[in-house]
């Protein structure tokens, strides 16, 4: 399988496994836990006994399905064993004719797990082993009943091996009732800095988060990225917002059906979709080696939850980059995150526009010093021609410039050039991220909403293009469906509606008025 050497968790835990004994062990998403268990749990298999004799029980259906297709591979030159999956959002006569295979190991979530407990259609007296992956995950999502259900009706005589992120109260709880002799490992801080991802931080407003997001995007040229938010709600926003910025982005989360996670992660795996936006949860089933850059568009409310989710690149000693947003007292979860991670996030600031154009241009210029190795190219000659003769002034440089020119208008998609550096980063900044609403502003009203494919950006260029407000000036904005709310300084409000009023957005006429108390509501 192309291993060399064991991964910490791999190296303390194996040898206990296969001496039979009770372990808990503390190690982060991506340590190579699935081969830790794995291993172990396949060398002690009697493959001519043809009954259940190991169960694995994880949070998702994703990671059940990983660690299925993991054990079929360490199977591989291990004949009689059979591997079987059981989840929800599968049909479950599939899974009953399955089950009629005798397989050796189950690998399920909980609550098909205890479907076909009550169905009598899965036994577990002459079980061997149980395992518990992300244990705190099956936990957080209201299993610990059914995880107690299962581990009553298997023998006392059984092995139990538990595996989690991290130990709270009630994972203890579930190791001191069920568990003796305990061989206890921790991996942590062993594996939790990474020294192949860089990590830097961003002092951004709120409302400036997906431009800077876009500027970072735009800039490097990644290939796959994993952007993580702290709710489902967040997630679908930001993923709507970015497809209208020209990006290739899916969702995912827990309230999302089976089928279309499933389709979501091919994409992903395929790279027909380049950004995957998810949740914590959610995040638990992606297993990609080749993830660029991890983006924390929102901080983790947990330290821990900031490992796994940097963890999802530089996987497999590739390089990769993580970035963090924060915003005003945030700085000080930051540090707290330091400081359990034993590493250095450097800070930085948002990249210009300047140096997005820059690395197209040299992209750009790259691939063309490929394309002229190529005859093809000379099918082009007679339009380059043709110009020349319309305009004998010009010389091929200026045409050819005139191309890149062209060129870099169609791929800065995603940012927005009227936006300074300046107006995307907080430090220095004494105003609140366009959130206040002051006796100096007025709210006016705009017939232009989300309905017409306006974003805040957008809105903001409209403004400083036409008038001789500056970005910094313009504060609270509210996108609604069909029309929109912004405050500017009260001195600039006549300058404002004339100028727009002249003006058409995507071919509708704008109308602005100042917000009444009806508009308000």
């Amino acid at each position: 399988m192309g291993f060399e050497t064991a991964t910490p968790v791999q190296s303390m835990a194996i040898v206990p496994i296969l001496e039979g004994k009770d372990i808990i062990a503390q190690a982060p998403t991506g340590t190579g836990k699935t081969c830790a268990f794995g291993i172990p749990a396949i060398e002690n298999i009697d493959p001519d006994e043809k009954h259940v004799q190991v169960l694995i029980l994880c949070p998702t259906r994703e990671l059940a399905l990983q660690i299925s297709q993991e054990l079929q591979k360490l199977c591989r030159y291990k004949e009689g064993i059979k591997i079987l999956p059981i989840y929800g959002g599968e049909s479950i006569d599939k899974q009953i004719a399955g089950l009629r295979k005798k397989p050796q190991i189950i690998v399920g979530t909980p609550g098909r797990v205890m479907d076909h407990l009550r169905r009598r259609t899965l036994k577990l007296q002459d079980l061997n082993m149980v395992v518990l992956d992300e244990a705190d995950e099956m936990l957080n999502m209201g299993f610990r009943e059914d995880i107690d259900i299962i581990l009553e009706n298997v023998s006392d005589e059984r092995q139990f091996v538990l595996f989690s992120a991290t130990l709270p109260k009630a994972i203890l709880d579930i190791a001191n009732k069920y568990q003796s002799d305990v061989v206890k490992i921790n991996t942590t801080s062993k594996v939790i800095t990474v020294p192949t991802i860089e990590q830097f931080y961003l002092e951004v407003y709120e409302k400036r988060k997906t431009e800077v997001l876009s500027r970072l995007i735009d800039v490097n040229q990644f290939k796959l990225m994993v952007i993580f938010c702290n709710t489902k709600k967040r997630v679908d926003d930001l993923c709507k917002e970015l497809i209208s910025r020209g990006y290739r982005v899916e969702a995912l989360h827990g309230d999302m059906k089976q089928s279309h996670r499933d389709s979501v992660m091919g994409k992903f795996r395929k790279g027909i979709v380049d950004i995957l936006i998810a949740t914590d949860v959610a995040a638990r089933g992606i297993d990609v080696d080749d993830v660029d850059a991890v983006f924390n568009y929102d901080l983790p409310l947990d330290e821990e939850y900031y490992v796994h989710r940097i963890g999802r690149t530089g996987r497999a000693n590739r390089k990769g980059v993580a970035y963090s947003f924060i915003s005003g007292k945030e700085i000080y979860k930051l540090k707290n995150i330091q400081r359990y991670t034993k590493c250095t996030i450097e800070r930085m600031s948002p990249p210009s526009i300047e140096m997005i154009k820059e690395n197209k241009i040299q992209n750009i210029i790259n691939d063309i010093k490929v394309d002229l190795q190529d005859e093809k190219i000379n099918q082009y000659i007679p339009y380059i021609e043709e110009i020349l003769k319309e305009q004998p002034d010009l010389t091929p440089l200026q045409v050819a410039s005139a191309f890149l020119c062209h060129s870099i208008d169609e791929l800065v998609i995603g940012s927005n050039d009227s936006l300074k550096t300046e107006d995307l980063e907080m430090s220095g900044r004494n105003n609140s991220d366009r959130q206040f609403s002051d006796k100096n502003h007025i709210r006016l009203f705009i017939n232009l909403g989300m309905k017409d494919k306006l974003q805040s950006a957008q809105l903001i260029k409209l403004i400083v293009g036409n008038t001789s407000i500056t970005g910094k000036e313009i504060g609270k904005i509210d996108m609604l469906e069909k029309f929109s709310f912004f405050e500017i300084p009260g001195h600039h409000t006549e300058e404002l509606i004339y100028s727009l009023s002249k003006q058409k957005f995507k071919g509708r006429k704008i109308n602005i008025e100042v917000a009444n108390k009806k508009k308000r509501k």
